[in-house]
């Protein structure tokens, strides 16, 4: 049974096509710097937007069109969106997924009864791997919706609510562990506080280490050898949430000693909320060596919450990806499109067009990326700009070679020193000339 008849499997046709169903940029094959295009991006499809969310937003109820879905909370009904699910990965050909728990699987009254409901919906799920070859990017264990964490979970003032959190962390890196994740992810969406009038800082932030000590305790015991992500985000849903950029969250690794364990999974629309560019929340993680996934997505800068809108912006992906090339490249993570369509977008085919165009939107900043660095201008500028290093005084303060004597002696021997233009608008018309 086909759940999208009118579709077809969408494929490469150029530039010059008027298709809407067909990539005009995204050509999977297409070799750039020694990958293709496919092995470069490592697209992930997010089950909660595609097959769970109903496009409500603040002021309106669900809007999506889902005849496959009859609502209910049972494992049958979680097997059948499994089934589209993978008939939307196989269509859109996207090679990977992800998912919080309770996306794939009903949240019941208990959670013994949760957990056999997620073990049988992963036993559907892991057949379809095996007979798709659609992979698992990641998993995670959603601890913010239920209302015993709407105080947080690893962070929670109850240490039944904690102790509750962390056995559904065990279930879930068991269902990521046995559909072969190539990652496990944390998002702290309620681990932080609405106001410190009734909030012990240092306790939760020690108890949240716990968690995530306990969850790399548990991965050595079953031989899970996955890749740990802390994903950031300031703010929204609590007014301040711990894990808010990416030096907040390796500040917090190093304080815990967990840096050797993790890597960040970035979210565009996550940076914004933070007053960052993607672009400066990228590099504090590269050159902390640890970059590990993208959310694909980006954010509205007009409206104060996370609107995952689908990536659009050609400036936008040619910068995240050039830091990705810069790297070289993702390994266990990808580029997840943590996106979901617009309210007024609600019939299925909207999840193929929205898609469609994040796809295309990367693979034409995979193209700019790569043009800039061979052209090698905009690299030669940031080299010379810092040529002082390099030799003389420079190098040796680099070094250690040099005390504040030494270097007041140098100084005062020198004429007052000068620093040359910064050419900030002729490095932005050079990236132009790539777009």
């Amino acid at each position: 049974m086909s759940y999208f008849p009118e579709i077809p499997k969408i494929r490469f046709e150029g530039p010059a096509s008027k298709n809407p169903f067909a990539f005009k940029h995204y050509n999977p094959d297409e070799v750039i710097e020694g990958k293709t295009m496919r092995q470069h991006m490592r697209f992930g499809a997010a089950y909660w937007h595609v097959m769970r969310n109903g496009l409500s937003d603040p002021f309106g109820g669900p809007t999506a069109l889902m005849p496959w879905d009859d609502m209910s909370d049972s494992v049958d009904n979680a097997i059948k969106r499994a089934d589209v699910f993978f008939e939307f990965l196989d269509k859109i050909d996207i090679d990977y997924y992800c998912f919080h728990d309770r996306d794939i699987s009903p949240e019941l009254p208990t959670l013994a009864q949760s957990n056999a409901a997620l073990d049988k919906v992963t036993d559907h799920l892991k057949a379809l791997q095996s007979a798709t070859g659609k992979k698992l990017l990641w998993g995670t264990a959603c601890l913010f919706s239920h209302p015993r964490y709407s105080q947080g979970a690893g962070t929670s003032p109850s240490a039944d609510v904690f102790a509750y959190g962390a056995a559904q962390v065990k279930a879930a890196m068991d269902a990521t562990h046995k559909l072969g994740g190539e990652g496990y992810t944390f998002w702290g969406g309620r681990e932080g506080y609405a106001t410190l009038l009734n909030t012990d800082m240092k306790r939760e932030l020690d108890h949240l280490a716990r968690l995530l000590h306990l969850a790399v305790d548990y991965a050595k015991k079953i031989g899970y050898t996955g890749q740990f992500y802390i994903e950031p985000k300031p703010r929204e849903p609590s007014t301040h949430q711990y894990d808010s950029d990416s030096a907040a969250c390796l500040n917090f690794l190093r304080q815990y000693g967990l840096i050797d364990y993790f890597k960040l999974n970035l979210e565009t629309n996550h940076a914004t909320l933070a007053g960052h560019t993607m672009l400066h929340e990228m590099t504090v993680a590269i050159d902390a060596n640890a970059l590990g996934s993208v959310d694909a997505n980006q954010g509205d800068e007009l409206i104060g919450w996370d609107t995952d809108q689908f990536p659009t912006n050609i400036y936008l992906t040619t910068s995240i990806m050039r830091k990705i090339l810069e790297m070289g490249g993702l390994t266990t993570g990808g580029l997840n499109f943590d996106a979901k369509r617009r309210r007024e977008s609600h019939d299925p085919a909207d999840l193929f067009h929205a898609h469609i165009g994040g796809m295309d939107a990367f693979a034409r900043g995979l193209k700019a990326a790569a043009a800039i660095r061979a052209d090698g201008r905009l690299a030669e500028f940031v080299a010379k700009r810092y040529s002082s290093w390099d030799s003389g005084v420079g190098a040796q303060i680099e070094n250690g070679e040099l005390g504040l004597d030494e270097i007041s002696a140098h100084v005062l021997s020198q004429a007052e020193p000068t620093i040359p233009s910064g050419r900030q608008e002729m490095l932005e018309n050079l990236i132009n000339d790539f777009i």
